[in-house]
């Protein structure tokens, strides 16, 4: 499988979680912020944070078949936040 089998695509990763915002000094001068990780991504790290561990259901099952499963979770996620 290719990286495009694990990762869903998608339009909307919800913008950044966590930006910086722009600074300005003392003498007028701009700091500009990060925009961070996305939402999405945010919401995929909980999604896993809170995996119960009964769904792991031998030594083989693959890390991708976990990050495919709370990027779908996050998918969810953002879908419902938008309605």
């Amino acid at each position: 499988m290719d990286r495009g089998d694990f990762v869903m695509a998608t339009t909307d990763n919800g913008g950044p979680a966590f930006p910086e915002a722009i600074a300005i000094g003392a003498a007028g001068d701009v700091y500009p912020g990060f925009p961070g990780m996305t939402l999405r991504d945010w919401f995929a790290a909980q999604a896993l944070a809170i995996a119960p561990e009964h769904h792991i259901v031998n030594a083989d099952e693959k890390a991708t078949t976990w990050a495919r499963m709370a990027y779908a979770l996050a998918d969810a996620m953002l879908a419902e936040r938008s309605k």
